[in-house]
C-alpha cells in the first residue's frame, strides 16, 4: 500500500538467513540532511547488538500500510498515539490502539499493518537489556510515564549516552517488565490441524461453519479441537472465535468502516448482537471505544 508520510516513515532492517540485515527504507519530507543522517544511523542500530542500548523512532502516516514479516536483534515496543496498528507474529496477533503498546522480544519474526491514519513510535532495546523481559509478545496499556519517556528518547541522536539516559532506559525496561497484559491479543494454536482452523477464521471472520463442520474439514473431532484451543491458546473455541472477530472489527472501524458494515463483515447478522459482544470484551460500545481514543 502507498504511504504518504507526515513526518518520518521507516522500514526497520529485515533479517534474512544468517541474521544479516537485508534492507532499510528511509523517507522524510523535511529536506533536512542532518535529520536524514540521524535517522539512517538509528535504523542501522535496529538489527545490531552494538551501539546505544535504546533507540526510539517516531512516525506518522495518512494511509494504510503493511510491513512484511521480519526480525531484528533488538526487542521492540510498538506504541500508538493515533489510529490503530496490528502486529502479527508466528504465535499470534496483537492490536495496538492509542494508549497501548505491544512488546516483541528480540529475533521474533513479526509484521505490522496500519489501518488508516496513524501516529506512533517504536522503541528498540539492545539484546542485553531484554534478558529480564517477557519472552513472548503481549499488549499492555502504555502509561503516561512510558509515553513521555519514549518521546524524550526519540529526540536523541543514537550516538551520545550518559547516566541520565541510562536512568530513562531503566524506566522503559521496567515499564515493559511490569506491564499488565491487556486482552488485545489473539494467540494461535500450535497443532497443525487446529492452526488450519484458526487461520481460516482469521482470514474470514464471517465464516459461518460450526465447530463440528470446521473440525471435520480439518480432519479431527470437535472435542479434540476444543482441547487444543484451550491448551494452546488459553481460550475455548467459542471465546477464541469471538476474540478473532473483535480484533478484525477494531481494524475495520479504525479504517473508517461503519459499525453496521463491520458487524456484517465479521459474521454478525444482528448489529445489536455485535455491539453486545464488543461491549462484553472491551467494556464499552464501538462508538465509545474510538471516541475515547
Amino acid at each position: 500500500m502507498e504511504t504518504t508520510p507526515l513526518t518520518w516513515r521507516h522500514d526497520a532492517f529485515t533479517v534474512g538467513r544468517g541474521g544479516w540485515p537485508r534492507r532499510a527504507v528511509v523517507v522524510n519530507d523535511c529536506g533536512d540532511s542532518d535529520k536524514d543522517a540521524r535517522l539512517a544511523h538509528k535504523l542501522s542500530l535496529v538489527s545490531s547488538d552494538h551501539g546505544v542500548p535504546l533507540v526510539v523512532i517516531a512516525a506518522a502516516q495518512t494511509t494504510p500500510r503493511f510491513t512484511e514479516p521480519h526480525a531484528h536483534a533488538r526487542g521492540q515496543i510498538f506504541g500508538a498515539t493515533r489510529g490503530l496498528m496490528t502486529v502479527t507474529t508466528e504465535s499470534g496477533q496483537w492490536v495496538v490502539p492509542p494508549t497501548h503498546a505491544v512488546w516483541v522480544p528480540p529475533l521474533q519474526r513479526h509484521g505490522a499493518s496500519v489501518h488508516g491514519a496513524y501516529e506512533g513510535w517504536s522503541a528498540y532495546l539492545a539484546p542485553l537489556e531484554c534478558l529480564q523481559l517477557p519472552s513472548q509478545p503481549f499488549t499492555m496499556r502504555a502509561s503516561g510515564l512510558l509515553r513521555e519517556a519514549v518521546m524524550r528518547a526519540a529526540e536523541w541522536d543514537g550516538v551520545d549516552w550518559d547516566e541520565s539516559r541510562s536512568r530513562l532506559l531503566g524506566l522503559v525496561r521496567d515499564e515493559v517488565r511490569d506491564g499488565v497484559q491487556e486482552p488485545l491479543g489473539l494467540p494461535m494454536p500450535q497443532d497443525r490441524r487446529a492452526l488450519r482452523i484458526a487461520r481460516a477464521i482469521t482470514a474470514n471472520p464471517a465464516d459461518t461453519r460450526s465447530l463440528d463442520q470446521l473440525a471435520h474439514w480439518a480432519g479431527m473431532s470437535a472435542r479434540t479441537v476444543t482441547r487444543y484451543f484451550v491448551e494452546e491458546t488459553g481460550f475455548n473455541f467459542i471465546d477464541w472465535r469471538q476474540r478473532a472477530r473483535l480484533l478484525k472489527a477494531l481494524e475495520l472501524i479504525a479504517a473508517g468502516q461503519s459499525v453496521t458494515s463491520t458487524a456484517l463483515e465479521v459474521g454478525y447478522d444482528n448489529v445489536s448482537a455485535f455491539i453486545a459482544m464488543f461491549r462484553r470484551l472491551t467494556g464499552v460500545t464501538p462508538s465509545r471505544y474510538f471516541a475515547t481514543r
